[in-house]
Order: structure tokens, then sequence, then C-alpha cells
């Protein structure tokens, strides 16, 4: 990790004191923020459980990584023709729910060019779902930084990445988001491509945990440097046991993860807590219906007191 520059330092710092003079009067008893879930700690349900759970437990959004372990959702029946995606916009209308991002598997890092076209193409394909849909946020990964190709040439394909596909998001409502994923999980190297590539259709995915379980930045650090590019966050919490990493419900781990939940909700972030538990990935973790429905309960008594 690059050592802390005296301008990084007087900003943090700033930042610190800030929240600490507006924090001692703030009550978190205010508007509740909006919660979503990604339906990769669901990846057994249908659509329409999909929707009815999150009705029942109070959420605002849905953040789509896949519908029936199909992680390509253009192939997913809810979006596979303009008369499935009326039908679906309608369902979601009439529940009052609203889509809060689309998680495509589109990676950045890659330099091969015909792999890199099929993750930029794929990410394209999403792009123009989520504008039918009504989606704000199009999710995709940095991803690795491979020993066999220099370190700012891997970083420097991600950023040509971001751009391109900015460009191609233009004139929508649609960003594209990259999420603090992988092998970039860095400030310093998240900031260097946010500085390069955002603004244009193109902004941040703060996955808190991602970063804190390997540079153990604190979360104010973090916010201080990105807070400009986050779009979108994923929230989660896990401990570490035996020197293996397990997943729990919010608030049972080790993670500073509502520190920083209560940082962005202190500073006005308007986007969405969007609770990510990799059922997919890891089955062994507890059933979406309880870990989802224990995230709404404890975000609930967490803001409302």
């Amino acid at each position: 990790m690059e050592h802390t520059t005296r301008k990084d330092f007087l900003q943090t710092s700033g930042f610190l004191l800030a929240m600490a003079v507006t924090g001692s009067s703030f009550d978190l008893k205010k508007k509740m923020p909006l919660l979503s879930f990604s339906t990769l700690g669901c990846p057994d349900w249908t659509f329409q459980q999909i929707v009815d759970f999150a009705v029942a437990n109070k959420f605002a959004g849905l953040e789509l990584r896949g519908i029936l372990r199909e992680l390509d959702l253009n192939k997913c029946k809810e979006f596979s023709s303009a008369e499935s995606i009326a039908a679906t916009n309608k369902l979601m209308k009439e529940k009052g729910l609203h889509f809060s991002d689309l998680g495509s598997s589109a990676a950045m890092h890659h330099s091969d060019a015909t792999e890199r076209k099929k993750n930029l193409d794929d990410a394209k394909r999403f792009i123009d779902l989520a504008q039918k849909i009504d989606c704000p946020n199009v999710r995709v990964f940095p991803n690795n930084l491979p020993k066999e190709v220099d370190r700012n040439v891997t970083i420097d394909l991600i950023t040509q990445g971001l751009i391109e596909l900015g460009e191609y998001a233009k004139g929508s409502n649609v960003t594209v988001v990259l999420e603090s994923h992988g092998e970039l999980v860095y400030v310093k190297d998240l900031q260097k491509i946010m500085q390069a590539a955002a603004g244009n259709n193109v902004g941040l995915v703060w996955d808190i945990v991602n970063m804190w379980s390997v540079t153990k930045e604190p979360p104010a650090t973090v916010y201080a440097a990105l807070k400009n590019y986050i779009h979108h966050t994923h929230i989660k919490d896990l401990k570490v046991t035996d020197g293996k990493e397990h997943y729990t419900f919010l608030g049972e781990g080790e993670t500073p993860i509502f520190e920083a939940i209560d940082i962005l909700y202190k500073d006005g972030y308007k986007g969405y807590f969007s609770f990510e538990w990799e059922k997919l990935w890891h089955p062994e973790i507890e059933a979406p219906e309880k870990a989802i429905a224990h995230y709404s309960k404890v975000m609930r008594a967490h803001f409302n007191g």
C-alpha cells in the first residue's frame, strides 16, 4: 500500500472532523434509505418469488444478478422479448419496486482482443436492457491484475474499457459502475481509474467488505477519496475463522460495515444499500429467506432506533 501523502492526510482528517462535528447532533431516525438485495442471494427463486419476497420484506429495489441461475439476463424469459419486458415492467410498477442495478459479468482487465471484445459487448447488451427497464446502473468488474502484464497497462485497459462503455451509454439514463472487486480494491488504484473515466455515464460500486477484508483501510478514508464516484453499494458482513472468511448475517461479523453505512447516510448518499448474500457462490451459507429478511429487519432497526 502506498504511503499517505500530506494532502491525503489533510483531506481525510478534514472529512473525519466534519463527520465528528455533525455526527453528534445527527439523528438516524430519519427517512429510511433505499434498500435492495442482489438475486445472487436467491439463485433458485423465480422472478415472481423474488418480487413477492421483496414486497413482503419492505425492499425498495432489486439488484439483478441472474434469475434461476441464468446470469445472462437477456436470456431470462422476463427480458427475452419486448412483450416480456413490458410485462416485467408492469409487474414492478404494480408492486412499487425499482431495479437498482444489473450485475453483468463483464470484466475490463482483458488484454486479448477477442476476450476483450466479448466482455465489452456483453456489457453493452446489459446497458441496452437497463435502458429498457429503467434501471440506473450496470455493474462491471475491473477485475484482475495479471502478473504477465504490466500493472499500469492493465489499469489503463480497465480505464479505457469504462470510457468506451460510458460513451456507449451516453444519452441514456444508465451509468456503468465499476465494482471494487478482485485485485482492484485499494483506494489509490480505484481513484486513479475513476479520475480518468468517471463523469460520462461512469461511476463506482463501493463494495465495502471487498475492500476492507483485503486492505483494512478505514471506511472514512475510503469514502473521503471515492465519495464523488459512488453510485451504488454492496452491503454484507463476515468474520474470519481459522484464516478463512465466512459470511455472516449483517451485524454479526467483524467488519466496520455500520461505520460505512452511517458515513454514506450522513453525507446524503441517495443510492441503494444493496445486500449481497453470495449464496450462488457459497451454497453452504444460510438460506436466502433467512438472510435477506434479516438484512431488512436489521437495517430498519438501525435507522428507526
